[in-house]
């Protein structure tokens, strides 16, 4: 079974190309829903409310006041990542181990900070999902909540969209139409197929 990351810096559309690799029937491990879950289960709110006890209200981690608190320090983040990310690499782990076991060809990882947090080098194969930097802005700002100044902070958290698309295996260019990402998808679906065949014994 062969490995494949995929990555894009935010509002890329990363997301959506992920549900259409799971449409083409490709398992995908999604890390943003994993650490959703994960958010809800009593063992990391306590353990993230030690950490940042402001930001439990009602018991239930508030991620609005998470992200405000963590996006403004560097040190913050590094302690959230410490916490968060030992516990996505154990779910992403079983979610591997599942799919060997049902002797499945692929799976695509989706991993926002893939480069950031060196996971590509457990992988084969790395997509990235790119669009141009006016797309891209336009994207992001449309979402609830963005503004300027936190749009500018969450790219400097992310590697460059240039040095990932030096570094990826393929790149999805999505700055389209939805039809124009799903004919991508669907012949890179195909293609890693193919590539997982060679893999096989």
């Amino acid at each position: 079974m062969i490995t494949v990351g995929l990555t894009g810096s935010i509002a890329t559309g990363k997301s959506e190309a992920a549900k259409l690799f799971s449409t083409a029937g490709i398992p995908v491990f999604d890390s943003d829903a994993e650490v959703h879950e994960l958010y809800a289960a009593k063992a990391t709110i306590d353990a993230i409310g030690k950490l940042f006890p402001d930001v439990v209200v009602d018991g239930k981690i508030d991620r609005q006041r998470l992200g405000q608190q963590v996006l403004t320090s560097p040190e913050e983040v590094k302690k959230l990542e410490a916490l968060i990310h030992p516990l996505v690499k154990k779910s992403k782990e079983r979610f591997i181990s599942h799919w060997q076991k049902q002797n499945c060809p692929l799976v695509v990882l989706d991993i926002p900070l893939l480069y950031e947090t060196g996971a590509d080098h457990e992988l084969d194969y790395v997509i990235v999902v790119s669009a141009n930097e006016d797309v891209l802005k336009k994207r992001a700002m449309a979402r609830p909540g963005m503004t300027q100044d936190k749009l500018a902070r969450i790219l400097a958290r992310q590697m460059p969209d240039s040095e990932k698309r030096s570094r990826a295996d393929f790149i999805i260019e999505n700055s389209g139409s939805m039809e124009q990402l799903r004919s991508q998808v669907v012949a890179l679906s195909k293609r890693l197929a193919e590539l997982a065949g060679k893999h096989r014994p």
